[in-house]
């Protein structure tokens, strides 16, 4: 599997008959749907390109407004392992942290961010509990770190809320938002 799809529906029922045509239309497997703030069904979808494709024309085809949709392919083994909250181990001396203004978005920065520079992906966090933002959290050297982030910046445009880039971060702060130790 080395495509990932993602849609943002704008609504949970929406997204119910959203996700039943992208699983009906292509062979590819759910990752998850989950309800993020607003009301909004983010929809992970992986497979072959052209099924992933395919399912995200389904997607289209419902007639529904969608918030969001990516096919990143191939997609990073980073952005992989975040989604299923298995992260990166910590690396270098600085923390970014990006916010994007809603989760589909967010998850497209981070994979362009971890194939632009040799950074972790140290925590990705999508809509729930953040009004449907999502933001996530870079670790490596600063230099690294700085091209990652402006790399994420340029790919989200105006949909970047904020980015920091922090060189050599307190321990608390890595540890409260990475849940690790630098």
């Amino acid at each position: 599997m080395d495509t990932l799809g993602i849609v943002d529906s704008r609504s949970i029922a929406a997204g119910a008959e959203i996700t039943d045509a992208m699983l009906k239309a292509a062979p590819v497997t759910l990752v998850r749907a989950s309800v993020i703030c607003a009301g909004r069904l983010l929809i992970l979808v992986e497979g072959d390109r052209e099924a992933v494709e395919t399912a995200l024309r389904a997607a289209e085809g419902t007639g529904f407004h969608l918030a969001g949709k990516y096919a990143i392919s191939p997609v990073s083994q980073q952005v992989q392992a975040a989604l299923r909250r298995q992260p990166s181990p910590m690396g270098g001396r600085a923390m970014a942290v990006i916010e994007c203004r809603n989760a589909a978005d967010g998850i497209m920065a981070a994979d362009t961010a971890v194939k632009k520079a040799d950074v972790s992906l140290m925590r990705l966090v999508m809509g729930q509990g953040i009004g449907g933002k999502s933001y996530f959290v870079l670790t490596g050297d600063v230099a690294a770190v700085r091209e990652a982030a402006q790399a994420a910046a340029d790919a989200l445009g105006k949909s970047l809320q904020q980015m920091v880039v922090i060189p050599q971060p307190d321990a608390e702060l890595v540890k409260a938002f990475t849940g690790a130790a630098l």
